[in-house]
């Protein structure tokens, strides 16, 4: 064998160790990097799952005491209603004692539109089956026909949704004789 054999055969086999230190520097750099991928993929995980915890447990907190406001200024109307309770009836009392009712009954009716809780307009408009509940009809000229002419239990929405629907007479035309 000649020099130049073995200078070439020597040189091959160093291109090769080459070639196989950089494809398992390679190798090593994709695992490092697959690990570090794997690595944030549980910190996102675990993360998420507490997030979703938390989530969890907050609505439930919202929940359970996001009636407090309203609880809190309810009490104020009740202990009203209770001093009005307590008053002694006498033909002299009962203008002031009917004061102290409509007084309260405002209050109460502000109290819910602070909350966002409103009544829905009804006598004379037009019925609506998704805010009102027909309860029957009686011929009127006094509105249109099929129209509100009596209210028997008024509609009400929280911000834009009806909560409770109203129980209404509708207007329907006279019946003419011949």
């Amino acid at each position: 064998m000649s020099n130049d054999n073995k200078v070439d055969t020597k040189s091959e086999a160093n291109a090769q160790a080459t070639e196989a230190t950089a494809a398992k520097s390679e190798l090593e750099i994709a695992a490092e990097e697959a690990a570090k991928w794997r690595n944030d993929f549980l910190y996102l995980k675990a993360e998420f799952e507490n997030y979703k915890r938390n989530a969890i447990k907050e609505r439930s907190e919202l929940l359970k005491f996001g009636i407090e406001r309203i609880g809190r200024d309810i009490l104020d109307v009740v202990d009203n209603f209770e001093r009005a309770l307590q008053v002694q009836l006498t033909p002299e009392t009962i203008p002031t004692f009917k004061t102290g009712i409509e007084m309260t009954a405002k209050e109460l009716k502000d109290l819910l539109g602070r909350h966002g809780i409103h009544e829905v307009p009804s006598e004379g408009l037009p019925f609506n089956p998704a805010h009102h509940e027909a309860l029957s009809s009686e011929p009127t000229n006094a509105v249109p026909n099929g129209h509100i002419s009596k209210v028997f239990k008024k509609p009400y929405k929280l911000h834009d949704k009806i909560i409770r629907t109203g129980q209404v007479i509708v207007a329907t035309a006279p019946k003419t004789e011949a």
